[in-house]
């Protein structure tokens, strides 16, 4: 295990496909090892992909997943660890139903006899909905729907959970940005948490600070997605109010450590830990009455949304680009969701069909889930 670690950090080193820097966990390792073992070794066993240009069966109030699955299916780590089967080659104590049907429906999308076939989502919506039996029959929120599935294909595909330790390992070198606190806690979450839904998977820092004495404290906690509030109008104004200081009265405050006591604090968040893919907005928004959605139109880069200034001090630039686009027409009670995703070949917009779509039509009020790499 060590030396495959060891020449999949070589090999993923050499085709730049990951910063020196980053811990990256085994599985997201293992499937960049083998998809460059891949190509290498027999030119026959390259994967070979269609277009990716086909559309999804709605097969009764399930254009919620049907949204997700085409913006999960161009999302390349992962598209690529279902369609070479990846999990196929690590043991596992149980059997993988939920990702084997997930990877059916992606091998469908991009099956290079695409033609103007519909794929047919039936078996992988049973046998998720089977598991989480509150996604059945109706229609659901796509983000909600995002995290059950990004969870439940963790908890197949999950290496930590069976690999046995004699004893504890060394520490590690972490990134020169990242906190001891922080980088030890990331540590174990991937001790405790290894598979190649990490992609999805950043680290939040919450930092207290104590009106009373000036104490500082911080706890970090692992995020899949970042749920944006929408007063502005631009994405990186909701990312401003997102990391904005917030002061918190002694009602609503948490113990000082210092003090011992609730005091009057201020408490602000930052990305501790920048993701591979992070999924950022979210329209909708609970009271204790109600749930709510805004429909304010938000504008948001295409290309080099810079997340540095919302991370650690002197973290410098961190890139992303948007690859995909979960959008919801309608309102809390009654909507339909479609999807706006990239390929090599430009934008499409999908529907029960897919048509080609323009940088311009993406930018809309619409916009719910943004997905960037």
């Amino acid at each position: 295990e060590g030396s495959c670690e060891a020449l999949c950090r070589t090999l993923v080193s050499q085709n730049g496909l990951q910063r020196e820097t980053t811990d990256i966990s085994q599985s997201v390792l293992y499937t960049s090892l083998m998809g460059l073992l891949l190509v290498a070794d027999n030119e026959k066993e390259q994967l070979t992909l269609g277009r990716g240009r086909t559309g999804l069966r709605n097969i009764g109030n399930t254009c919620f997943l049907n949204a997700v699955v085409q913006c999960l299916s161009h999302t390349c780590g992962l598209r690529g660890y279902c369609l070479l089967r990846s999990y196929k080659h690590e043991k596992f104590s149980k059997e993988e139903a939920k990702l084997m049907e997930f990877s059916k429906v992606l091998s469908g999308l991009w099956d290079v006899n695409e033609g103007d076939k519909v794929v047919n989502p039936r078996q992988f919506y049973n046998v998720f909905t089977e598991a989480v039996p509150y996604f059945n029959g109706y229609q659901q929120d796509a983000q909600e729907f995002l995290r059950f599935l990004l969870d439940k294909l963790h908890t197949e595909i999950n290496r930590r959970p069976y690999v046995r330790r004699a004893g504890k390992e060394p520490e590690q070198k972490f990134a020169r940005f990242i906190s001891e606190e922080a980088a030890v806690m990331w540590k174990k979450h991937l001790e405790r948490d290894d598979s190649i839904i990490v992609l999805f998977s950043g680290q939040l820092r919450s930092s207290l600070h104590c009106s009373v004495c000036s104490h500082y404290s911080n706890t970090f906690d692992v995020f899949c997605d970042l749920s944006l509030p929408i007063p502005k109008v631009t994405l990186r104004e909701c990312l401003d109010l997102f990391s904005q200081e917030e002061k918190l009265d002694k009602e609503n405050s948490p113990m000082c450590e210092r003090c011992n006591r609730r005091t009057e604090c201020t408490k602000r968040l930052s990305i501790q830990r920048f993701p591979q893919v992070i999924v950022i907005l979210n329209r909708f928004t609970t009271s204790r009455w109600s749930i709510s959605k805004s429909t304010i139109y938000v504008s948001f880069p295409l290309t080099n949304l810079d997340l540095g200034p919302y991370g650690p001090v002197d973290c410098g630039s961190v890139l992303y680009d948007l690859y995909a686009i979960c959008n919801h027409a309608g309102t809390v009670n009654m909507g339909h969701y479609t999807a706006c995703c990239l390929d090599e070949n430009g934008w499409c917009f999908y529907n029960d069909s897919v048509t080609p779509l323009t940088e311009n039509q993406l930018q809309t009020n619409q916009a719910y889930v943004l997905f960037y790499q």
